[in-house]
């Protein structure tokens, strides 16, 4: 029916909804916090019905009493779709709030972060494989082109004419390769070239 004169119209739904995250003030709009449907979120803001109730304070905030330090990345995911972390964050306490929230898509992408970084710890740093290989001249164009498997050209050493083939002297050459260790398989290093020898079995002999 239609409002008397004069009488007081019923306050329409606000589009702004003011957050009391323990203590710290947040602003978001009703269509941010209902980006997840089946979020605490939207079940305190967004939902008809007392399916979720929730104090007040005397501004008229939902109290929540949760850490409010890692509620920013919660809010922003919601924003923007991104998760953005900083530095002095830890990704563990920003999937607690993801939880607690019961925002799934968010629990998803900290975790599989959370994973990443794990492996690349547990990876260390990045180490190289040096290996010295002695080749004659005949031999160098070819092991050069046939190098693989991660192996990189570093150095090439000329260390003279002492090779004798046939009735033409062979240059002999020093050529020093090196491999990230990480791209090895189970740690085993295979030479580049069956023809190549290593400069510790050169030495042995002489």
């Amino acid at each position: 029916s239609p409002t008397p004169a004069g009488a007081a119209r019923p306050p329409a739904a606000s589009k702004w909804v003011r957050l009391n995250v323990g203590g710290t003030y947040f602003v978001s709009t009703r269509q941010t916090l209902c980006r997840e449907p089946k979020s605490f979120l939207c079940r305190l803001c967004c939902q008809d019905g007392p399916e979720l109730g929730s104090d007040k304070d005397e501004t008229g905030a939902y109290l929540i009493d949760r850490d409010p330090t890692y509620f920013g990345p919660i809010l922003n995911y919601l924003r923007h779709g991104k998760l953005i972390i900083n530095k002095e964050l830890a990704e563990e306490g920003v999937l607690e709030e993801a939880e607690f929230y019961n925002i799934a898509s968010l629990v998803r992408l900290v975790k599989e972060r959370i994973r990443d970084n794990e492996n690349r710890t547990s990876q260390g740093p990045v180490k190289h494989v040096y290996r010295v290989l002695q080749c004659q001249e005949e031999e160098l164009t070819q092991m050069v082109s046939t190098m693989s498997d991660g192996w990189k050209f570093e150095q090439l050493i000329s260390i003279g004419s002492s090779y004798n083939y046939g009735n033409e002297d062979q240059a002999e050459f020093l050529c020093v390769v090196s491999r990230e260790l990480n791209n090895s398989t189970n740690g085993i290093v295979k030479e580049p070239s069956e023809k190549a020898k290593i400069l510790q079995e050169r030495g042995s002999r002489m």
